[in-house]
């Protein structure tokens, strides 16, 4: 490797900001746990195994099976 290297003719990537956006997301402590659990077991960080597995979720299809049920409230007129 160089000492030093010349970037005084770089240009940045213009595909760069295709590749990833960021997002904000809340996410439950017990998942998150999990994930970092698995980043620890991998060496994978933990913010690219749950990119993975949504992209996984993504590219199959999966749906979440789920039927919320009517809450019922006590006293309500």
């Amino acid at each position: 490797m160089r000492k030093q290297y010349d970037f005084s003719k770089a240009r940045r990537n213009p595909y760069a900001r295709r590749l990833k956006k960021s997002v904000t997301i809340r996410l439950d402590e017990a998942t998150i746990a999990y994930f970092k659990g698995l980043a620890d077991d991998t060496g994978i960080p933990y913010q690219t195994l749950i990119n993975l597995y949504l992209r996984d979720c993504a590219a199959h299809g999966r749906k979440l099976s789920m039927q919320w049920r009517k809450e019922l409230r006590s006293g309500a007129a």
